[in-house]
C-alpha cells in the first residue's frame, strides 16, 4: 500500500515538473514524501520467515 501511494505522489510530481502551473512548494512537498515512503519501505522489507 505505501509503495502504491508512493508511485502516485511521484507521478504527481513529474507532472507537475511538465506542467507550467505549480502550486508554490507543494509538488515538492509531495515528492519529499514519496521518498520518504520508499525509503520506509526499503527499511522495513518483506520479512521472510
Amino acid at each position: 500500500m505505501l509503495e502504491n501511494i508512493a508511485y502516485v505522489l511521484l507521478l504527481l510530481w513529474a507532472i507537475g515538473l511538465m506542467t507550467s502551473y505549480t502550486m508554490g512548494g507543494l509538488i515538492h512537498v509531495l515528492l519529499v514524501v514519496a521518498l520518504v515512503l520508499v525509503i520506509l519501505r526499503l527499511v522495513q522489507g518483506r520479512r521472510v520467515i
